[in-house]
């Protein structure tokens, strides 16, 4: 144990410390606003709202904790943000109780394909190019918001900007986007345009529910919540870590986001499972040249990511205050880095080009049919296209799903 503490320790460095930073920056930003604003959406309280950021932040914070020091790979955890945008959609439908039971079924399902070892197969049934135009889909409005709120604020947002693009060309110390925050912030409090509201900041204790089942909000939430979960978040992580060279523990990913997502049922949170924007922050050259401490980048973002669940009452009333400007921006910043990657791995390859691109505009679109939204609709028209008109790119098992699926297998194998 003490070995082991040792050597985290010497991976700590302001390269894991700032990528793990910047990380819980974005994740406790614009993601933790979609939950405030579905929550008042969809009737909440302001206690139910805080139960449900303590339930996906802290233990999705634990979650990658566990697995970031159990396999020294930078394996973060959080929630899925277009499963966060799905269920706020369907909150005016159905009772809370039933959203819960309707979670707690979603993680059964992904519990039951990781144990089960069907998982592998489909990860790799699922072309990577549908599977990351959906999530550009789903993901690009971070990109635009960044452009709208220049032309909302173009001093703020236009600051926050240009200080990145200045960082990238000429400071290499620090992560350009943390720089960027942190100048923007002290723009903000110089202009005085923090936005306090008449909320009272205080210590919430988490509310515990006791989730009913009904059949539609289990057909309408559960499936596509599920899948999102191993379509877009365990798929995107996964990518993202074979593709800098790791071999994740897939099944094990799998299983233990299938017991966040039922635990986190039982106090209104749609899931905790592996973050694919988080992990892409952690595992990037950001968190140091050092491929094998960049797992202490996740350990830093877990830390944050618990306390800030841990003590949401007190510290939402400040995010709020951010200006929705900045954080528009800051987020858009943040999602460079995974919107090109996505874009690359969509439609740098010939194969799977049209249902990749039906993937992409069904996720801008927004669409929403049955109480289910956009993101899932965007993987099913996306695979349905290439069944229908690509069918030959299905016909090796080698072409399609993640690159080198012999790893992929490895990976199952030593984690089964």
């Amino acid at each position: 144990m003490n070995t082991e503490r040792k050597g985290f320790m010497k991976q700590l460095n302001i390269n894991t410390v700032s990528a793990g930073t910047l990380a819980a920056i974005f994740g406790c930003t614009g993601p933790a606003l979609i939950i405030i604003g579905g929550a008042a959406d969809g009737g909440l309280t302001h206690e139910q709202m805080i139960s449900w950021l303590f339930a996906v932040y802290f233990f999705g914070g634990l979650l990658g904790i566990y697995l970031a020091l159990k396999y020294r790979q930078p394996i973060a955890g959080a929630y899925s943000i277009p499963g966060a945008v799905l269920v706020a959609g369907a909150l005016s439908q159905f009772s809370l109780n039933e959203m819960a039971g309707a979670y707690f079924v979603a993680g059964v399902i992904v519990f039951i394909l990781g144990i089960t070892k069907t998982i592998g197969k489909i990860m790799n049934w699922i072309p990577v190019p549908i599977v990351m135009g959906m999530i550009v889909g789903a993901m690009i409005r971070f990109g635009t918001g960044m452009i709208t709120s220049i032309e909302k604020a173009p001093l703020i947002a236009g600051a926050a900007v240009f200080v990145y693009l200045l960082s990238v060309r000429f400071i290499k110390v620090i992560p350009p986007i943390l720089t960027s925050f942190f100048v923007s912030v002290i723009l903000v409090a110089i202009m005085n345009e923090f936005q306090f509201q008449e909320q009272q900041s205080s210590f919430i204790l988490p509310q515990i529910l006791m989730p009913t089942f009904s059949l539609e909000a289990i057909v309408s939430v559960s499936l596509p919540l599920a899948f999102l979960v191993i379509g877009a978040e365990n798929a995107q992580a996964t990518g993202v870590l074979m593709a800098q060279g790791y071999k994740p523990p897939v099944n094990v990913m799998t299983i233990l986001s299938g017991i966040g997502g039922m635990v986190t049922s039982f106090f209104g949170g749609h899931n905790a499972n592996i973050a694919g924007p988080m992990t892409a922050i952690c595992a990037s050259e950001e968190a140091g040249r050092n491929k094998e401490g960049r797992y202490a980048s996740v350990v830093v973002n877990g830390i944050l990511f618990s306390l800030f669940g841990l003590l949401a009452g007190i510290v939402v009333p400040f995010v709020t205050a951010l200006p929705s400007v900045l954080v528009g921006t800051v987020a858009g910043l943040a999602m460079i880095s995974v919107l090109v990657n996505s874009l690359q791995s969509a439609f740098s390859d010939s194969k799977f080009q049209v249902g990749a691109f039906f993937a992409l505009i069904i996720g801008m679109s927004g669409i929403s049919f049955f109480n289910i939204s956009s993101p899932f609709w965007a993987l099913v028209g996306g695979v349905f296209v290439s069944l229908l008109i690509e069918p030959h790119h299905f016909q090796n098992e080698h072409d399609n799903g993640f690159e080198l699926p012999e790893k992929m297998d490895h990976a199952i194998s030593k984690t089964s």
